[in-house]
């Protein structure tokens, strides 16, 4: 049965040291810099498509699933592939910028749906529960000093700075919160999780997500930037203003990666690069959610060469950022149901459709099985 809590990850922490990190390299930004990852495996790749065609089925009647699938096990190592052990990892943190009034909500709300997320009652978790994934809710970054019962305390500060005013964080916060995300996919692979799907908790989000797809892509803030959980007219032409103005102050163009991560991004984007740059690291697929997943994608790809190739897709969000962020990515979502809830739940659908996908290729009737002959690839 899925469950939900700091608990889940606790344990193994608590055999460390304090403070001591599970990666075997350091935690500083010349360790990040000289991070090289290896290559999934090709020949499990084409072993498992390879398995796909054998079974009494038209050839690539499971479409991109076929694909995936193949990738999985390519990150893996096997063609044996189970992914009976998953989880979803939220990182919850807050946003300085939210003091310009570019959200519905206050900062409260992200400690309040923490605290959900931590009972295992937020829709991500519920939604984990039915896929039978545990769901691992991260402070990362929450505004507020209380420790949230079920939530993992990895706490970098207290929320980000308000990028209008000054950068949201400072290099060493910055790089402290990418370190956070891979150590956690550190634990998560030594408690035996096979895949881990991405998700975030934090008003404003969408502000920090949209500064950093238009400086990544370079591309002016009107196209990237939506209402997030639904702004009126008036206040979303202030919110692409505000990174508008972000971008071209502290001239995000030119900026490497970490730059405008520190600059405009969140502690939550941060935790998710890790995340992503961890599923190279520890050969773990990692499952992507929506637009602010997919910017800490590009952040990674952009800090570590070849981090994509350990990302899978899931669905395509209603920000405007979305659909770029993929093209820039070559990433193809497979939902496009007009999702824009967050916390996972793109992703933790993925799950769902992976595992039926996996029913098949793990369950395979062959075409001998069947007395037929194998259907044959002519291109």
């Amino acid at each position: 049965m899925a469950y939900s809590g700091s608990h889940i990850l606790n344990n193994h922490t608590q055999e460390r040291p304090c403070g001591e990190p599970f990666l075997p390299f350091g935690n500083n930004e010349e360790t990040l810099k000289k991070l090289k990852l290896e290559e999934p495996d090709r020949n499990i790749y084409k072993k498992v498509l390879e398995n796909w065609d054998s079974i009494a089925k038209p050839l690539d009647g499971m479409g991109r699933f076929e694909t995936i699938i193949a990738q999985i096990g390519a990150i893996s190592g096997t063609d044996e592939i189970d992914l009976a052990k998953k989880a979803v990892i939220i990182m919850c943190a807050d946003h300085g910028i939210v003091e310009e009034g570019i959200s519905q909500s206050g900062q409260e709300v992200t400690a309040a749906v923490a605290a959900q997320m931590g009972k295992g009652m937020s829709s991500v978790g519920k939604m984990a529960a039915k896929a039978g994934a545990d769901t691992i809710p991260v402070d990362i970054g929450i505004n507020g000093k209380e420790q949230i019962a079920g939530v993992l305390d990895r706490k970098i500060r207290c929320g980000t700075r308000n990028f209008r005013k000054e950068p949201a964080m400072t290099r060493e916060e910055a790089v402290k919160a990418i370190f956070t995300g891979m150590d956690i996919v550190g634990e998560c692979k030594k408690k035996g999780y096979q895949i881990l799907a991405t998700g975030e908790m934090g008003i404003g989000n969408t502000t920090t997500s949209s500064a950093v797809a238009a400086a990544l892509l370079r591309c002016e803030a009107e196209e990237v930037t939506g209402r997030g959980a639904g702004l009126c007219d008036e206040k979303l032409q202030y919110k692409k203003r505000v990174i508008a103005e972000a971008v071209r102050k502290y001239g995000l163009y030119a900026a490497e990666p970490l730059t405008v991560l520190e600059t405009v991004g969140g502690l939550d984007i941060a935790g998710l690069v890790g995340l992503c740059i961890g599923g190279g690291v520890f050969h773990i697929p990692i499952v992507l959610d929506g637009v602010i997943s997919m910017a800490a994608a590009l952040l990674s790809e952009r800090m570590v060469q070849g981090t994509i190739r350990y990302l899978i897709p899931s669905h395509k969000g209603k920000e405007p950022a979305a659909e770029m962020l993929m093209k820039e990515l070559k990433l193809e979502p497979v939902i496009d149901g007009g999702m824009a809830l967050g916390e996972g739940t793109g992703a933790v659908m993925m799950l769902s459709l992976l595992e039926m996908a996996l029913c098949v290729y793990r369950k395979r009737t062959l075409f001998s099985d069947l007395k037929m002959e194998q259907y044959e690839r002519y291109l």
